[in-house]
């Protein structure tokens, strides 16, 4: 099944977020709270809802609890972002990530629940949308409009295996280049050797086999 995502504030950074995800064939509920907003949103936005996410009500009406993930867009406003931030990890919603406007305000927010607090002056909405939707991605490197270099952690279902055994280059057309063992990188990498849950791949791979592996 694929990945539902939802963007709360519609300000520069928040519609990036929507429009990159957009773009990449998530679904996604854009909410703000004003209404002008939402009108102008509406012509490249599919979904959009005017809304005052700080309410627990207002949340469980636009089924916030089955997202899969939520971006608090609303960096200037830090009494409302921890407020949301608390409600939706109380509904039950895997992944909150938060932006913020201070690194302070980011203690802050990691300390009520958020996931990830990003700030943007450090990463655009568009890395920020990518990542997202690459879960289990820790980077993503685009070389070209088709491929991309990642970094993959080791999924639960691979530890233990051999790269032999995963055969990742025929079953994801993923070519893996290094293997990152806490510190160190390694280039010569043994087929053989089991894998473990602390490594993470260094892979290229083709962009649209990668939105495939994701869903």
């Amino acid at each position: 099944m694929n990945k539902s995502y939802a963007v709360f504030g519609l300000g520069r950074y928040g519609l990036t977020v929507v429009k990159e995800l957009i773009k990449n064939g998530a679904d996604v509920l854009a909410v703000d709270i004003n209404e002008s907003v939402i009108e102008n949103a509406k012509s490249s936005v599919p979904i959009c809802k005017c809304a005052d996410v700080t309410n627990k009500e207002v949340l469980v009406q636009l089924g916030i609890a089955n997202i899969d993930t939520v971006v608090i867009a609303m960096a200037s406003h830090l009494e409302e972002s921890i407020m949301t931030t608390m409600l939706c990890k109380e509904m039950g919603v895997k992944k909150v990530i938060v932006k913020s406007a201070t690194e302070f305000n980011k203690k802050i927010l990691l300390k009520v629940g958020a996931d990830k607090v990003v700030i943007p002056e450090y990463e655009s909405g568009i890395r920020m949308a990518k990542e997202i939707l690459h879960s289990g991605f820790v980077d993503v490197v685009d070389i070209s409009n088709k491929i991309s270099m990642l970094e993959i952690e080791v999924q639960d279902e691979w530890v233990g295996k051999t790269l032999m055994e995963l055969d990742l280059r025929k079953k994801h057309s993923f070519n893996v280049v290094a293997i990152k063992i806490k510190e160190e990188v390694v280039t010569f990498i043994d087929p053989s050797m089991p894998l473990q849950k602390d490594m993470v791949l260094l892979v290229i791979a083709d962009v649209s086999k990668i939105k495939k592996w994701n869903k």
